[in-house]
């Protein structure tokens, strides 16, 4: 404030009526120097000769041209020189300062501000010693985390030289510069040499190699706080020689005295261990831009060092050197860079083509076009101009921005596509050529240059207690393509124009509350928003708020109300509570909606709710509607808040619904949603209840990849039911919901439980068995295990051990554990656990007698050697061709040993006595069927004792065709047409065939007929019509193949059928006898007669019979060209052993 009112106070004692003069502007108090230490702030402060009124960095100074630059929390790089220019049509000044701070870290900071005509621009360079006071550099720790060692190659080979290191401080903008050297001279990228530099890493490559490459290679990283460095050896062998024997190729190839016709060749010999000695070199020349190589001396010269003439002036050339001896000429040198044969003082003029420019720029211009800006080469070396590359991050296809050389450092890249992302490089171009490319600028994603944020609005009031007021307004429309970061609020008493700013520092909210009001009196409000662009402008003035307590029950106006899963019927609203909450809490709220444009106000929710959300359906397509919220307390409904911001009932194109499941995998419970709209800045925002998720303690994961994402519950438990929601950042307002109940989340926790815990599926449960010399066998049978289940037995919750006694077995998942010797002591409860993979089961068994069982039990386990027994039990086998035996095996027999097979209690004698011989029995039984089913037992016994063994093949479940056999039709041989004296007789032979099969025959009768115009072709049977039907299916094929196909031959199908066929000029007819005789049936003997055909003349007039309209046969094949045999007949079963069926 003082020195605003020195400048006031010399102002008016150099009074000069300057008002008219057109002049360029003037600096009355300039920017001043400081020297702070980190994390203070600074402020270079200005005064220029302007009267204008404003805010500058965010801070409202005075109704002067006042400029402001504040560096907050100062870091060491903000050590520069600042430079202030305002400028406007008729000139320009500018004013300079110099920071200097002490510290680690780095801020650039760049404010630029319009003020009416004027333009003021703050631009941050780097201060040179002789700008600066010495400068402390911080020390920047460099330690190498891996080094490159000695390297022994060969010429034609590849090398690659890699450091990685860790820095401390690592700083992003103070990286230290990595500076490769082969003895002591430094090494650039070029053809020959490549360098990589990234965080952390640095690496050497030398792709191609030469004699001339050996050497000691040092990396030196190189901070300004000082050097490391690492050194190792690089030994590089002659390659193979074009011819055994050829010397090794010279070296360090040097062009000397260039002129405009001739130059001075000189290199250095090879190395002549083994090879005979250097009988003389070639030197060999090329010009730049030809592959042509020529030889420019006809005999080799015996010293190192040869002139080269007849050279073009203005050309340029490539030199490379032979040596030769007895044996040979050796590979050429390493070629020379390019000379140009020009005259000496011209070539002193352009020395050469200019070095690369340097540290290229890119900053945003539009969302088509960015600003490049670069650091000219050191070396012009009589610069033209420049080219600009630019290229897709990622993609290394670098296109040319520019097509005549730009003279400027400076160069606006148009046609680029939005949020793509580019990297540019430059290139100097002079008379001999272009630079090497510099380096690549940093990516950079196109998007609009930053610009303040528009305006603020609706500035509502949500309290006041005679005091103070609190207050809420709408934030921008439009930021300005950055984050808003802070609000600034004015305030005047109504019918005045002076505003007064009212809050610092600056808000990050949009709730404040105004303190130091005088009550009673009447206020007008307006904000301004900020980003890092600047200063936006202010929102309209609020109405006029009275500075009144307000002391009603009812509660104050709910604010800011929100939007999302916006569709086309409907919408969820949301809110924040009131500020007053009158005479008691709030119970509930009411929303109510209106079509924009009108008052006809509705309430969406009769009944108040207590959540501070609302979905909002039956809404029209398309309608633009607004909201408001009232708060609802025990003294009645409250204000309404502010009306909201027009919303229309329309769904995002593309939008889609999120879903909910349970991980097949894990377990885990997953809500999954795919965002149809997505940019850099979008983030997904998850809630529940419609409030966000932030504590992750309990299991909540969130997963996002691209456009997907998913919030995972890998310990949910019954209190996680609610809605869960989730939006997109910067997008249309992309957002979708899921409401699980609590019914819906106990059915998926239950089947989480069931992922998570897999049951293995049992045949059978825990089972015993008797072995020899009073072994128990405990056993149990899984629907399917793996080679890496585990298991254990228990006997009264103690672990039974023994490795030798535990099995299983993979191919059939019986799992067994045999006891050595049960006792009365083993009594109790038999366990197995069973872990296969993340699955688990579990069986157990009961083996307590009161007495008599378990006493029996003892007494078969001790007893059992000395009987015999079955070793293996009945079992049913079922042949190929549906035959049935019954299968059992006996063991611990002796001579005196018998065996008895019996059906239903009924003794059975077998026509095959048992072979005890071998312990295996066989009871074949013939034509099974219901009549032999039953329950079929087998006994084996002596005067040590009885055994016995049983099985049910009652026909309940066990015949032949649940025995996983074939079906008995299949043993049907193929049907065999034969023909007799009688006629043709048609056989099927059955190997099984019994009386409880049903047959079934196809009988089809065939015929070939011709004629022109093609005939008609009727069917008679017995002098009666005979129509197509279910039974009867008459084909006439191509004109020529007529056939009658009878299914589910009968007797009453026997009779006499006739086929006529006829035209307009005649016909024939034929008969033909069919005789269908039951199974068993002596077929009578009959002389076979010839029955002849029967000529039918035409009618005069000549009329056409007409074919009979009858129903589309059911499907049957074209029949034949020419016609075969009928075919099989369908479902014939159970035919007896060598019966036949024929008609």
């Amino acid at each position: 404030r003082q020195r605003l009112q020195t400048v006031k106070k010399k102002m008016v004692e150099k009074y000069v009526r300057e008002e008219s003069m057109i002049r360029g502007p003037k600096f009355l108090v300039r920017i001043r120097s400081h020297t702070v230490y980190e994390n203070t702030s600074v402020k270079l402060f200005c005064t220029v000769e302007v009267n204008v009124t404003g805010h500058a960095d965010l801070g409202l100074l005075s109704p002067l041209t006042c400029v402001l630059l504040c560096l907050r929390r100062c870091s060491t790089d903000d050590t520069a020189q600042y430079t202030v220019v305002a400028s406007n049509v008729h000139g320009q000044a500018s004013s300079q300062a110099s920071v200097i701070v002490k510290s680690k870290t780095i801020s650039d900071c760049c404010v630029s501000l319009s003020v009416n005509l004027l333009t003021v621009l703050f631009l941050s360079l780097s201060l040179s010693a002789a700008m600066l006071p010495q400068i402390h550099y911080t020390k920047i720790h460099i330690t190498f985390l891996e080094k490159f060692g000695p390297v022994f190659a060969s010429e034609g080979g590849s090398v690659s030289l890699t450091a990685t290191m860790t820095l401390n401080p690592n700083l992003a903008n103070l990286q230290p510069e990595a500076q490769w050297y082969r003895d002591d001279t430094r090494l650039s990228d070029s053809k020959w040499v490549k360098i990589e530099t990234g965080r952390g890493v640095t690496t050497l490559t030398l792709p191609h190699l030469y004699k001339d490459d050996e050497g000691l290679y040092t990396l030196r990283m190189v901070t300004k706080g000082g050097i490391a460095e690492h050194s190792a050896f690089v030994s590089v062998a002659d390659g193979p020689p074009p011819v055994p024997g050829a010397p090794g190729a010279p070296m360090d190839i040097k062009i000397h005295d260039a002129n405009r016709d001739y130059v001075i060749v000189s290199w250095k010999p090879p190395n002549t261990t083994t090879e005979g000695p250097i009988l003389g070199y070639f030197v060999d020349k090329c010009e730049v831009g030809t592959e042509n190589w020529t030889q420019c001396n006809d005999h080799p010269i015996k010293i190192c060092k040869y002139p080269v003439s007849g050279l073009f002036e203005g050309h340029s050339y490539y030199f490379r050197v032979r040596a030769v001896n007895s044996h040979g000429i050796s590979k050429p040198s390493r070629m020379s860079d390019p000379i140009a044969a020009l005259d000496p003082t011209e070539f002193e003029r352009l020395h050469g083509v200019p070095s690369a420019p340097g540290q290229v720029i890119s900053t945003r211009e539009t969302d088509t076009s960015v600003l490049i800006q670069w650091a000219p080469p050191k070396e012009p070396n009589n610069l033209i101009g420049y080219y600009i590359d630019q290229c897709v991050k990622g993609s290394k296809d670098w296109t040319s921005a520019n097509h005549k050389p730009h003279k400027s450092t400076k160069f606006v890249v148009s046609g680029l596509t939005t949020g793509e992302t580019y990297i540019f490089r430059v290139q100097a171009i002079n008379e001999l050529g272009l630079s090497d490319e510099s380096q690549e600028s940093a990516p950079l994603s196109v998007k609009a240059a930053l610009k303040p944020p528009s305006a603020p609005y609706t500035i509502a009031l949500l309290n006041c207690d005679g005091h103070s007021m609190v207050l809420n307004w709408q934030k921008p429309l439009h930021s300005g393509g950055a984050k808003i970061k802070e609000y600034y609020v004015d305030k005047r008493r109504a019918g005045t124009t002076m505003w007064r700013e009212i809050n610092i520092p600056p808000l990050t909210e949009r709730v404040y509350k105004v303190e130091g009001l005088t009550e009673g009196a009447v206020y007008q409000f307006q904000v301004y928003a900020a980003n890092i662009a600047g200063l936006g402008p202010a929102s309209r003035h609020s109405a006029d708020y009275t500075c009144e307590a307000w002391n009603m029950p009812e509660p104050g106006p709910a604010y800011d109300l929100t939007f999302c899963e916006v569709r086309d019927d409907s919408l969820v609203v949301e809110w924040q509570k009131p500020h007053y909450t009158g005479s008691g809490p709030i119970t509930g709220y009411q929303v109510e909606y209106a079509k924009q444009g009108t008052s006809n106000w509705i309430t969406a929710n009769e009944t108040a709710v207590s959540h501070r959300f609302l979905k909002v359906t039956s809404l029209e397509v398309g309608t633009n509607y607004v909201f408001r919220v009232r708060a609802v307390n025990a003294a009645g409904t409250g204000m309404a808040s502010m009306s909201s911001d027009a919303v229309v009932a329309k769904a995002v194109p593309g939008a889609q619904e999120m879903s909910c499941e349970v991980e097949q995998k894990t377990g885990d419970i997953v809500f999954s949603f795919e965002s149809c709209q997505m940019s850099e800045e979008s983030h997904f925002v998850w809630k529940k209840n419609y409030k966000e998720i932030t504590d992750f303690s309990k299991g909540i994961v969130i997963k996002t990849e691209g456009s997907h994402t998913k919030l995972i519950f890998k310990n949910a438990d019954k209190e996680d039911f609610g809605t869960y929601s989730v939006s997109v950042t910067n997008t249309d307002g992309v957002s979708a919901s899921h409401t699980i109940s609590a019914e819906e989340l106990e059915k998926m926790l239950a089947l989480s439980y069931d992922i998570r815990h897999p049951v293995i599926p049992l045949k059978s449960e825990l089972s015993y068995k008797i072995l020899e010399r009073g072994r128990m066998r405990f056993w149990l049978q899984a629907e399917e295990i793996s080679s890496n289940v585990t298991y254990k037995f228990f006997a009264n919750d103690k672990e039974l051990s023994g490795p030798n006694h535990m099995g299983h077995d993979v191919s059939t998942g019986v799992i067994e554990f045999i006891m050595d010797h049960f006792t009365e002591e083993n009594e109790g409860t038999f366990t197995c656990q069973i872990t296969d993979g993340g699955g688990k089961a579990q069986s157990s068994l009961v083996l307590i007698g009161n007495g008599k069982r378990l006493c029996g039990l003892l007494f078969k386990c001790e007893h059992t050697l000395a009987c015999p027994h079955f070793s293996e039990f009945l079992s049913v086998q079922v042949g190929d061709d549906c035959s049935v035996t019954l299968v059992c095996k006996v063991a611990n027999l002796k001579k005196e040993s018998e065996f008895h097979w019996y059906r239903e209690d009924t003794e059975i004698i077998p026509d095959v006595k048992p072979d005890l011989g071998s312990g295996v029995c066989k009871l074949p039984i013939k034509l099974f069927s219901m009549k032999t089913a039953g329950i079929y037992k087998a006994t084996i016994s002596d005067d040590r004792g009885k055994d016995m063994s049983q099985i049910d093949i009652s026909g309940k479940g066990t015949m032949i065709s649940n025995l996983g056999s074939p079906p008995p039709g299949s043993s049907a041989a193929d049907l065999v047409i034969s023909c007799t004296a009688t006629g043709i007789q048609l056989q099927c032979h059955m190997k099984y065939y019994t009386s409880e099969m049903n047959i079934t025959w196809l009988h089809g009768l065939t015929c070939t007929v011709c004629g022109d115009p093609r005939p008609q072709v009727s069917w008679l049977k017995n002098g009666a019509d005979v129509e197509a039907d279910d039974q009867h299916a008459i084909s006439l094929d191509q004109g020529k193949f007529a056939s009658l196909t009878i299914k589910g031959v009968s007797m009453d199908d026997s009779g006499r059928y006739t086929m006529i066929v006829q035209n307009k000029y005649g016909g024939e007819s034929v008969d033909i006898v069919v005789s269908v005789y039951r199974h068993g049936e002596k077929i009578p003997e009959a002389k076979p007669t010839l029955t002849p055909k029967t000529i039918i003349p035409p009618k005069l007039p000549i009329e056409m019979p007409q074919p009979k309209t009858a129903p589309s046969p059911a499907p049957s094949s074209p029949s034949p060209a020419p016609p075969k045999s009928p075919a099989p007949g369908r479902g014939v079963k159970r035919q007896k052993e060598d019966s036949h069926q024929c008609i």
